[in-house]
């Protein structure tokens, strides 16, 4: 059945209100994934088939699409981002609301879509703090079939040497594809995030929510090279569930 929802979070963040402008329109690729940028006007092309119905820069921006490409379980998609400067401009804060229409198994989309929020607008915030405004190399994949299985994340994290005890805020000796030195700053039953001065890497427990486990690399040093990072990451994903 088709239902409505909106999903409402609000922060602060150390940045100005142009850098959190310039991350949620330009910079999609540091916190979330590579979108083409919105034309910059009312009835302007936005992504995913969207329409942007405010633009007010650095202030406010909407889109909405009525109907969302490629996924199924949904119709009508608006995002909404409303920023103000705090301490003079040196800080902003930001309402973030995702609205729209779910139309298959409403309760799993809305709590995927709501934890899901939470880890990005947190990614959000540690690119802003940490990286803004460099531009990243982007890669994302799944982990295959069997991590779907319901401990699925709670392996991946014991794999990367990440133990239930591990306060968020701890440098960590992280065994990814190569022993590398993070900070985990992200840890619930759901997702995982690791920072180190060069990148951010995000482990999504999607396997809640009937999905494999999914991982997003964000690389902010040019040298590197992402596919190649992406083929490691993903074979160390495959192994970590033996298989191929």
């Amino acid at each position: 059945m088709s239902k409505e929802f909106e999903i409402a979070r609000e922060f602060e963040v150390d940045a100005t209100p142009q850098q959190v402008w310039d991350a949620v329109t330009t910079g999609t690729d540091g916190y979330l994934w590579p979108m083409e940028p919105p034309e910059p006007k009312v009835g302007g092309k936005g992504p995913f088939g969207s329409t942007v119905t405010v633009w007010d820069p650095p202030h406010r921006y909407t889109n909405r699409v009525e109907d969302v490409e490629g996924i199924a379980e949904q119709t009508a998609n608006q995002l909404d981002y409303t920023i103000e400067p705090r301490d003079e401009g040196r800080r902003a804060w930001v309402r973030y609301v995702h609205s729209g229409i779910f139309v298959d198994d409403w309760d799993n989309q809305y709590d995927g879509a709501a934890k899901h929020t939470d880890f990005y607008m947190h990614t959000l915030r540690e690119y802003l703090a940490h990286f803004a405004p460099r531009p990243a190399a982007f890669a994302a994949f799944d982990g295959p079939e069997a991590s779907k299985a319901a401990d699925a994340l709670e392996v991946v994290a014991r794999a990367l040497g990440i133990g239930e005890g591990v306060a968020v805020g701890t440098s960590v000796r992280v065994q990814g594809p190569d022993a590398f030195d993070a900070v985990l700053d992200f840890r619930d039953p759901y997702f995982i995030g690791l920072r180190t001065d060069r990148s951010l890497t995000r482990i999504f427990g999607r396997n809640h929510w009937g999905h494999p486990v999914g991982i997003s690399l964000h690389d902010f040093a040019s040298e590197q090279d992402i596919e190649e990072c992406e083929a490691q990451w993903q074979s160390w994903l495959n192994g970590v569930f033996n298989q191929p």
